[in-house]
């Protein structure tokens, strides 16, 4: 199962996308916590993207575009995964649909979690509290979601017209987004089946 998870920050994408994992026994491949990794490991990809995250501003495409590739093509994901934080913007998403057909993968669903931007900022100020994010400042929160409604809900309007758009009700608690993601699932596995 081939899924991708689209929505704003603080949309419970991360949350939901390790639960699937879990469940399925496919990598969550969060372009996020790749880069956080790699600025915490203090490796060059760090070095590059520190910065970039700090201000709120997407990596630029050709680091990302070679980061998802890499991840992609390891063994764990030979049977699927649920890719987060990826495609931010129509270039990404040229690019992944190219790097799938490459590797004759397709995408099984997209997961859209719906979210205004006003819950959205409440759930990233209580993220970043408890997590101690410092990359998520009142200013980086503004710029990302700006980015979002800019270069990614374009992405979603493109996924939307492929059919495999799931829309959610991503305000809604955690539980009840769960249960509506395994129906949409459940659904798509009878379909495959069928």
């Amino acid at each position: 199962m081939n899924l991708l998870v689209l929505g704003p920050q603080g949309s419970g994408k991360g949350t939901q996308a390790t639960r699937i994992a879990a469940a399925h026994g496919i990598p969550h491949v969060s372009t996020g916590d790749m880069f956080r990794a790699a600025i915490s490991d203090g490796s060059e990809l760090g070095r590059q993207v520190e910065p970039i995250l700090a201000s709120g501003e997407l990596v630029p495409d050709d680091l990302t575009v070679a980061l998802i590739r890499e991840r992609l093509s390891e063994p764990d994901a030979v049977h699927g995964f649920v890719l987060d934080g990826f495609p931010r913007n129509l270039t990404q998403a040229e690019a992944l649909d190219a790097m799938l057909e490459q590797i004759g993968r397709v995408l099984d669903a997209v997961l859209f979690f719906d979210l205004s931007d006003e819950i959205a900022t409440e759930r990233i100020h209580g993220r970043a509290l408890e997590e101690g994010r410092e990359d998520d400042t009142a200013e980086a929160i503004a710029r990302r979601l700006a980015i979002y409604h800019e270069q990614t809900e374009p992405v979603v309007e493109r996924y939307r017209t492929t059919g495999k758009l799931v829309p959610l009700h991503a305000e809604r608690t955690i539980g009840e987004v769960a249960a509506e993601i395994d129906d949409a699932l459940e659904l798509l596995g009878e379909g495959a089946a069928a």
